[in-house]
């Protein structure tokens, strides 16, 4: 039977915390938000995770559908006041800066108390460990991914891979237990010392195999047996194998 590889991923915390992603990652003031690309970028994230057929939240949808509504404010002509005594029409963006500049500022009390946690743990010390045939390359810094970076990575899979719909929908499809691509993908980062660039993990072409691959990816990552690393924006995600500097 034809079925749909659904999840659930814990690290999405709602649609302001991507907002917030795409005004950092793309630089752009929060007082001035220009909505019509702040739109554009933040649709392509959902048309990503619907491509990979991810659970998504409707909180997630509703945002859509209030940044496609700003925008059509927005994009209206000005109208002339009728009336002296009618009421000041606020920026169509205010309510939604207010909510993105309050959030802001609880994840960054968040983040403040999870690093005095962090500081906490260090007081505890552990014997001398002995490190043997070391590599001379540079340690990697692990880079604090988010799940939009993946999906972003997953963006750009797409746009390279272009895969075949079967025309007869009576076909079935060849499932791919994600155990056994999780174990594929274990095999090919083990045998690569210098990280393995994400796109080449999904040499197939197939939508199946790309959605199963990522889930993969997900839950090895999500067992602390893999790692990914993005020196700086937009460069390709490099994947390890944790333990390794």
């Amino acid at each position: 039977m034809d079925q749909s590889y659904l999840v659930k991923i814990d690290n999405f915390e709602g649609p302001l915390d991507l907002l917030l992603h795409l005004i950092n990652q793309y630089e752009i003031d929060i007082y001035d938000i220009p909505v019509a690309e702040i739109t554009k970028q933040y649709m392509n994230y959902i048309h990503t995770m619907q491509q990979l057929e991810l659970n998504i939240a409707s909180e997630y949808l509703v945002m859509a559908a209030t940044l496609l509504a700003i925008k059509s404010q927005l994009l209206l002509p000005n109208q002339e006041l009728e009336a002296e005594d009618e009421e000041y029409q606020e920026d169509p963006r205010e309510e939604l800066m207010r909510r993105l500049i309050e959030y802001r500022r609880y994840k960054e009390a968040a983040g403040q108390l999870q690093e005095r946690e962090s500081e906490s743990n260090q007081i505890f010390t552990r014997p001398p460990q002995v490190f043997d045939n070391r590599s001379e390359r540079p340690p990697v810094v692990r880079g604090e991914l988010s799940i939009y970076d993946m999906i972003a990575a997953m963006s750009k899979v797409f746009e390279r891979k272009k895969w075949q719909q079967p025309m007869d929908t009576t076909i079935q499809r060849a499932e791919i237990p994600i155990s056994q691509r999780m174990e594929e993908v274990m095999d090919i980062v083990r045998r690569s010392k210098d990280g393995v660039r994400f796109t080449s993990l999904f040499p197939e072409p197939t939508k199946s195999h790309i959605v199963v691959t990522f889930i993969a990816i997900l839950e090895l990552m999500k067992v602390k047996e893999i790692y990914c690393v993005q020196e700086k924006h937009f460069d390709e995600l490099l994947v390890y194998q944790m333990g390794e500097n």
